[in-house]
């Protein structure tokens, strides 16, 4: 099949403004002239095709580009095509910062689709600030941030949690095991857990912190072994979760009496883990590869006709997806004479869009409205969802931290 037949019978995003829409604060930089629109629209690309974080990020930017390439088969925006710009940051954050300023100041990309951690956001973000560009970070995280210049398409700590901890102490018990990677993210997400235990009468038997790199889970295991937790609450990431699952499978611990549940577990991590030692385990995330809707269906079959048959699609590459068609939906209804980075942002706020996981929604401190789904691990490596919410679910970036807010003092530009 030709690209451009299978890109048309992908079919497109459904996107309707909210009434009365919401306006993003202007920045105190004050607005920088209007990108000069030519006979195309750059937009950078700045996924990591080589490094540690490759594996993901390659998934990354095949998603965003997909959308692209959806786009483009569509008639573009405004009649013009875009046009990506690809950079590839090596896994290393200082790399990011200098790729992102090349894309913004020596190509004039109109924005910048990148980054799966933390780290390489935050190495980002001076950079588009100053710059006064708009970042699309696709990727869930501890929150505990809002900059103006920052699109955040990934879930936050409550639209994570808020519905598996009662879930998992309902169906398991009230005692948890927390295990994550020794940064920020496994941290801010178990500070987050533990206001909800102590909420719901709920308790910790151990916290532990492994390093990055780390793959001996040993000492993990005898230690579960010895406490009987009723869940061991996971936020270890990449091969360290695949190493922890495969010798948690080892040790013949059983899902059925206490099951992992984690936060970053997804289709790619349980592909490499295999299905059987993934089986019986649980995930907490606004999508699923299994989700069963119209859009979902065309993203899977559009992803797999690009990639092969035997790619699996998962939570973030979802966002790396919509965040594009986000864009999209933004620019067309911006005048084309007056493209800024004002006027992207004000045009984006409030707009819903029909994404794979459900109709999305971008708010006033530029974080998504999701929609959290709690699933079970099947043995042929797909996830079975057991709980949905009926909405989507607000993001809070300082749910942790009471009296915190995105419009708190200091906290954001206004």
């Amino acid at each position: 099949m030709k690209r451009r037949e299978f890109l048309n019978r992908a079919g497109a995003f459904s996107v309707a403004g909210v009434s009365g829409g919401l306006s993003a604060p202007a920045l105190l930089l004050g607005a920088r002239p209007a990108h000069a629109l030519g006979d195309d629209i750059p937009v950078g690309l700045l996924f990591s095709l080589t490094g540690a974080v490759a594996v993901v990020e390659h998934t990354l930017h095949d998603a965003a580009l997909l959308a692209i390439e959806e786009i483009n088969s569509q008639g573009g925006i405004h009649g013009r095509m875009l046009r990506p710009i690809i950079e590839d940051p090596a896994s290393d954050p200082a790399t990011y910062a200098d790729r992102a300023r090349r894309l913004m100041i020596r190509d004039k990309c109109v924005s910048v689709f990148g980054s799966y951690t933390s780290a390489s956001r935050q190495a980002v973000l001076p950079v588009v600030e100053q710059r006064n560009n708009l970042y699309w970070y696709p990727t869930l995280y501890e929150g505990r941030e809002c900059s103006r210049n920052i699109m955040y398409g990934g879930a936050v700590p409550n639209q994570q949690q808020d519905n598996v901890i009662s879930w998992a102490i309902e169906n398991f018990g009230p005692r948890f095991y927390l295990i994550g990677n020794n940064y920020v993210y496994p941290k801010e997400e178990n500070n987050y857990c533990k206001k909800l235990l102590a909420e719901l009468g709920g308790e910790v038997v151990h916290e532990e912190y492994v390093p990055l790199g780390h793959s001996d889970f040993s000492s993990a295991i005898n230690r579960i072994r010895s406490e009987k937790p009723d869940v061991i609450f996971a936020t270890v990431v990449g091969d360290l979760d695949v190493a922890f699952a495969r010798q948690y499978h080892a040790a013949e611990l059983n899902p059925d009496q206490m099951p992992v549940i984690s936060l970053t577990r997804s289709e790619v991590e349980v592909k490499a883990i295999g299905g059987e030692a993934a089986a019986g385990h649980f995930s907490s995330a606004p999508y699923f590869m299994q989700h069963d809707t119209p859009e979902n269906e065309r993203f899977v079959e559009a992803y797999k006709s690009r990639y092969g048959g035997d790619q699996v699609t998962h939570f973030v590459s979802e966002a790396a997806y919509f965040q594009v068609h986000q864009f999209k939906a933004a620019l067309e209804a911006v005048d084309p004479q007056n493209v800024t980075t004002e006027t992207i942002r004000a045009a984006a706020v409030g707009k819903k869009l029909l994404a794979p996981q459900g109709e999305v929604l971008i708010d006033e401190n530029l974080h998504t409205h999701l929609w959290p789904k709690v699933a079970q691990w099947q043995a042929d490596g797909q996830a079975n969802v057991l709980l949905n919410t009926a909405d989507r679910v607000a993001p809070k970036p300082y749910a942790a931290y009471e009296g915190q807010s995105c419009t708190g003092e200091g906290l954001i530009k206004a």
